[in-house]
């Protein structure tokens, strides 16, 4: 299993009203990390053939963070096959190294050319092993 890794630091932008991480800023992370760990991994046939759709989202808030935190995030494909993708995407705090967030995502391999989902090619599921 091929894992992709980021650093962030919290800023002010990341925070609620309570100045701890909005919930909304975990989810649009965890996007972020499936998007740069496939575009990292792809092609560009690839891409001009393909995109991937979210079909469903869960996350676990586990701890909170706030300002100034430096946090890890971590991502994985944990399993493909038929039309879907699952994806784990993991948020740590690296001063103490709690997690902060688990998620799992599922995807839907589309065809660009017919807009439909398709099944998932050796070719993808060998990107992410």
């Amino acid at each position: 299993m091929q894992t992709f890794e980021k650093t962030i630091t919290v800023s002010n932008e990341d925070l609620d009203q309570l100045n701890h991480v909005n919930n909304v800023r975990y989810v649009q992370w965890v996007q972020d990390m499936a998007e740069a760990h496939w575009l990292q991994n792809t092609t560009k046939t690839i891409l001009d053939k393909y995109f991937w759709v979210l079909v469903s989202h869960h996350i676990d808030y586990k701890n909170q963070a706030v300002l100034g935190d430096v946090l890890k995030l971590k991502t994985y494909v944990s399993k493909s096959e038929g039309l879907f993708s699952f994806r784990q995407v993991e948020i740590y705090n690296t001063f103490n190294d709690k997690l902060i967030v688990a998620s799992e995502t599922k995807w839907c391999l589309i065809s660009a050319a017919s807009k439909r989902p398709t099944r998932i090619t050796p070719e993808i599921i060998a990107l992410f092993e």
